[in-house]
């Protein structure tokens, strides 16, 4: 047999801070041979990213180091080379995707710029010089009409096309390792299946090497050779992709396929009351140009919508980012102004001040897609969760309100004794409990879920479409669920607008359009979540 490319040997890796030392990573070992793929799966906190940035040694030293083992790659120990040396091998033989390219793009640099830089800095191509290999490469990742791009900014992207500049960057000096950290996690269902096409075509054109990080194990189908299995730090299976996913032996490995999004919603109810109501609801925004900024043209943010949603009912709204699903919900609820009529509860709302708003917030919430940015880290649990009680219900005691905060907590699955604690001090699924149980504690009727679950890893989402639809069950709760993610969708809704541009193209209920979508457009958000490869797939924006 050949030497693997990379093989890393009962490697640890310990975090040491305030005095005490924690082993994230115990004794893990993998090879990667030339030309494979092998995946590293496991939940949040499992040692995944840990490891692979072990490998370039990526980690906050002197607060974490390796107690034991080895890196070797091409025979060398990457753990025992000088600094000198590390730099040759990252970015030129060795490169690495990660999960939020806005992060990690310069902001202030053009994308041009910032491709140009690391053939400098690796091939010594000054940046004069640079242009036709930096057009070379954003052509080769998909990037359309790429002379107009050179000149643009992160900001001016979208994810896709964000994410391909990274793709671009990580290939620029060919490598033979490419490490890819969560590089889909945050990308709709039709961008995230053309960086999985790309990455596959990539590798198979050059060769190349693939550690591929997630935890999604649909992703793993599509694109591993190999998966290992990581929890708690430590790899707990190992094997073939298709013999991991048809005979899995270790019980979190068949815990982690067991933990897609199951059941079914609650049957559709014509008899339930209307609790909020859109028609031709349109959200423009002017475009100003010229020296008067005078109004030339508008974005149709959402454009003339009509939608019903009843009492213990779910409406799923989905669609690629940029289509208006967001700004949909926002005008629903009266976050931002809009056109059109909305009724809730039998209220026509849609010239409502925000002062005649007021009383009806306590019965229509909102539960963002990340949970950390939108709970204060300087407030405690018990504060976040009593703030709205603080609003709406003044009239409640001290001690009244501690009350329905802990019940509020024990509701959503969570011990009411860490109402005391802080955001940080919770796990991403724990804080996303958290941030339901500001919502429910106001006793609502009406929810907006915008993206609740894409952040979180396959079995906390399990969980909390178990707990929102146990919710809905015990309180009637009328859900208006915003996501890109069609098996949670499915799990959930009743009725399902899937939007594009603006406007819905496809309306009715969810397991209709499920089983056969009519618009094209349907179809092909349908094949990229469900690998339909028969189905057509029509041009995409990026």
């Amino acid at each position: 047999m050949t030497e693997p490319l990379l093989s890393v040997r009962d490697l640890s890796v310990a975090f040491h801070q305030g005095g005490k030392t924690s082993l994230a990573v115990d004794r893990v070992s993998f090879d990667i041979a030339k030309g494979e793929v092998v995946a590293l799966v496991g939940e949040s906190g499992s040692g995944k990213s840990v490891s692979a940035n072990s490998i370039l040694k990526l980690l906050p030293y002197p607060a974490a180091s390796h107690p034991g083992g080895e890196i070797l790659f091409n025979g060398r120990d990457l753990l025992k080379i000088d600094d000198a040396a590390l730099r040759d091998v990252r970015g030129n033989d060795i490169t690495m995707i990660f999960q939020e390219p806005m992060t990690s793009l310069n902001p202030l640099h053009s994308i041009e710029r910032q491709i140009a830089e690391i053939l400098d800095l690796h091939q010594g191509i000054k940046p004069a010089q640079a242009r036709p290999r930096v057009l070379e490469l954003l052509r080769q990742v998909g990037i359309r009409e790429p002379e107009k791009r050179l000149k643009a900014y992160p900001h001016e992207l979208s994810g896709g096309q964000r994410q391909r500049v990274m793709i671009a960057m990580a290939l620029a000096n060919r490598p033979e390792l490419l490490i890819a950290d969560e590089p889909t996690t945050a990308l709709d269902v039709t961008v995230q299946a053309q960086i999985l096409a790309l990455l596959k075509q990539l590798k198979d054109e050059h060769g190349m090497s693939m550690l591929f990080i997630t935890h999604d194990l649909g992703i793993v189908r599509k694109i591993a050779d190999r998966v290992c299995v990581m929890t708690k730090g430590r790899i707990v299976e190992t094997g073939p992709t298709a013999e991991i996913f048809d005979n899995p032996q270790h019980a979190y490995t068949r815990h982690l396929l067991a933990s897609e999004p199951r059941g079914k919603p609650p049957a559709s109810d014509e008899t339930k009351p209307i609790v909020i109501e859109a028609k031709d609801m349109k959200v423009w925004f002017p475009i100003k140009a010229g020296f008067l900024r005078k109004t030339v043209d508008h974005v149709k943010a959402v454009d003339g919508i009509d939608l019903t949603l009843r009492a213990g009912q779910t409406l799923g709204v989905v669609g690629e980012s940029g289509s208006g699903k967001t700004t949909l919900g926002l005008a629903l609820t009266r976050l931002i102004g809009s056109q059109g009529r909305i009724s809730f509860e039998g209220q026509t709302i849609e010239r409502y001040s925000f002062s005649q708003m007021r009383p009806l917030r306590r019965r229509m919430q909102i539960v963002f897609q990340d949970p950390f940015g939108s709970l204060s880290p300087r407030m405690a649990v018990s504060d976040i969760i009593g703030e709205g009680l603080q609003v709406h219900e003044p009239s409640l005691s001290a001690r009244e309100r501690d009350t329905r905060v802990a019940a509020a907590l024990e509701e959503v699955g969570l011990d009411a004794a860490t109402r005391w604690r802080y955001p940080h001090e919770f796990s991403g699924g724990q804080r996303q409990r958290i941030a339901i149980a500001r919502a429910m504690v106001l006793k609502p009727q009406f929810v907006m879920l915008d993206e609740p679950t894409s952040a979180l890893d396959m079995s906390v989402q399990a969980q909390v479409v178990d707990l929102l639809r146990d919710l809905q069950a015990r309180h009637g709760l009328a859900y208006l669920f915003i996501s890109h993610d069609l098996k949670v969708v499915r799990a959930l809704a009743n009725d399902m607008i899937v939007m594009r541009l603006g406007k819905v193209v496809e309306k009715g209920p969810a397991e209709a359009i499920f089983t056969a979508p009519r618009d094209d457009y349907t179809k092909a958000l349908m094949a990229a979540a469900f690998d339909l490869e028969a189905v057509p797939v029509p041009a995409v924006r990026q």
